[in-house]
């Protein structure tokens, strides 16, 4: 990364934490084997994967055999989603969840209303948070499945996970989240949450790409969605990838240390209030202004466009709410269904920090802003 260049996209993706790359390091050149064999060389493999399994389960505060790996985010939400209608089907064909989720929900939800599944999209308020009256009102006799993520991947607001979650376990109805942005940020351990079933992307806490966890609650009833051999005790067939493994499991013990990281929040709150002493009323907060991430500050640019700011500002990598399209303006499914208008939706521009961001960092950002022939014509 150029000395110029500045990051501000934490939420999309990490950089690889130092310690992670360390603990890869040696899976590059030794440790080859598979761990599904007894021998020599299988033999390291496996412990190692095991001792990664633990330090995700540290994390989550959850038993190691409660841990199943997987490629990522999106195979952990389809793996919850998928395997609990599959398992339960005969039971019931009724699923809730949010009209803000990932796509990685959203989608696998549309794809089994295909196959006759009903599912019903409750709605967020204008901070982007979920009424749990709006869930026990959606439960019907044939609910076997509530899924709400844990914290927005665009405007960082915290749902009210263990609220939901005593409504679902008085209910008897299994309970998943979709963790990938609160995990190694806020705490996520999932009896104090009282879920099921959470999902974890490594590339989202400063682990690989490519890597990602399930945690399934013992006895919780799951059909596996990758079949095959009998890896990672019958629940997700594939040789493990060991190397990415190892790195999920170092980034889980890492994040400890930063969970609930004041330095970030203090940067993200100064940060707000340079952008409203400079730009006053023509900048607004998207998002709930105390219930959410303390990295991401969701803010809108009033009456202006957010993706035109944002590539005028040379060298700052952050991310939009709306797509222009031949003049008219598409905002985000997150945007939209907290109820924000146009005028101010089309100008949002999500700030994600990190681990590395400073206070130097951020003073630029608003120096290139105050340059910006966008807010400031000459």
């Amino acid at each position: 990364m150029e000395a110029q260049n500045i990051y501000l996209d934490f939420n999309a993706s990490t950089p690889l934490a130092a310690e992670v790359a360390e603990a890869m390091r040696p899976f590059l050149s030794q440790h080859f084997g598979n761990p599904s064999s007894q021998h020599w060389a299988g033999v390291p493999a496996k412990e190692a994967v095991e001792h990664a399994r633990q330090q995700v389960a540290g994390l989550l505060q959850c038993s190691p055999g409660e841990i199943v790996f997987t490629s990522g985010g999106s195979e952990s939400n389809n793996h919850a989603i998928k395997g609990v209608f599959f398992a339960l089907r005969e039971k019931g064909n009724h699923i809730i969840t949010s009209q803000i989720e990932h796509p990685a929900v959203i989608n696998p939800c549309r794809f089994l209303e295909k196959l006759g599944a009903e599912v019903t999209y409750v709605p967020v308020d204008r901070y982007g948070r979920v009424d749990p009256q709006d869930i026990q009102n959606a439960i019907i006799p044939r609910t076997i499945l509530i899924t709400v993520m844990h914290a927005n991947n665009e405007v960082g607001t915290i749902q009210p996970i263990e609220e939901i979650s005593k409504i679902a376990r008085g209910r008897g109805i299994i309970f998943h989240t979709d963790a990938a942005q609160s995990v190694g940020k806020i705490f996520t351990r999932v009896d104090h949450l009282g879920v099921d079933l959470l999902s974890i992307a490594g590339h989202k806490l400063y682990a690989p790409k490519g890597i990602g966890a399930l945690y399934i609650r013992k006895g919780t009833p799951i059909e596996p969605l990758i079949h095959g051999a009998s890896h990672e005790s019958g629940r997700r067939a594939g040789t493990e990838n060991v190397l990415l493994i190892i790195g999920l499991g170092k980034a889980c013990e890492v994040a400890k240390k930063y969970i609930g990281d004041d330095k970030i929040c203090s940067m993200r709150d100064r940060f707000w209030k340079l952008l409203q002493d400079n730009f006053g009323q023509k900048v607004v907060l998207n998002g709930h202004p105390s219930r959410r991430l303390l990295n991401t500050l969701n803010v809108s640019f009033v009456g202006k466009a957010g993706g035109e700011i944002l590539s005028g500002l040379d060298g700052v990598a952050a991310s939009t709410g709306a797509a222009c399209h031949s003049g008219s303006v598409e905002l985000s499914p997150v945007l939209k269904a907290m109820g924000i208008s146009p005028e101010v939706g089309m100008g949002a521009i999500r700030f994600s920090l990190g681990r590395t961001t400073t206070d130097d960092e951020l003073e630029r950002v608003i120096d290139l802003l105050k340059n910006s022939p966008l807010l400031f014509p000459q």
